[in-house]
């Protein structure tokens, strides 16, 4: 349980530092490792953008929800916490990089939505009780954040969410026993 609780603020701990250099000590970090869509240049971001925040507000929104839904992903183990957050990065982030408008894409948001894809489709794929009450519970909590992955103009990255949330659901299909 330790080495559980350890990645996972260990996560946790790096998105708070990278953020809060960014914000209060290099402000030309938060556009550095922003996810550029389409861009050659922005292609370090699909790793780089979920750790950068713009504002300490953003940060603080994100934390809570990282926290409790990868603890519920990290209860399999650190190894698999570890697998499922590279695999949601990753594939949500290439998703973004590829459908993203053309702006800088930040946050950590991506990962949760991916996190959330990711339990409720383990709970439909896996049909197994304890994975199906996670999913039940991580739905009637979270779900109102679905209404994040439709279009809107106030500059929050919607293509990433919706992006992360897919790349979770993939990642659960393909690791059905």
């Amino acid at each position: 349980m330790k080495a559980r609780a350890a990645v996972l603020l260990g996560f946790l701990a790096v998105i708070w530092a990278v953020s809060l250099y960014g914000l209060y000590a290099d402000d030309r970090l938060v556009r550095a490792l922003a996810l550029l869509p389409r861009r050659v240049d922005g292609l370090p971001g699909i790793l780089t953008a979920p750790l950068v925040h713009a504002s300490l507000a953003h940060l603080l929104a994100n934390s809570a929800p990282l926290v409790i839904l990868g603890g519920m992903v990290a209860i399999r183990g650190a190894a698999y916490y570890l697998a499922t957050t590279l695999a949601i990065a990753v594939c949500g982030g290439l998703g973004l990089w590829l459908i993203g408008r053309d702006a800088a894409h930040i946050g950590a948001s991506g990962v949760i939505f991916g996190y959330f894809g990711f339990l409720v489709a383990r709970g439909w794929y896996e049909r197994r009780v304890g994975s199906i009450a996670a999913a039940v519970l991580v739905a009637a909590v979270y779900g109102g954040m679905l209404g994040g992955v439709l279009p809107r103009a106030d500059g929050v990255s919607w293509e990433g969410h919706l992006c992360g949330l897919l790349a979770g659901a993939l990642w659960a299909r393909g690791r059905r026993r």
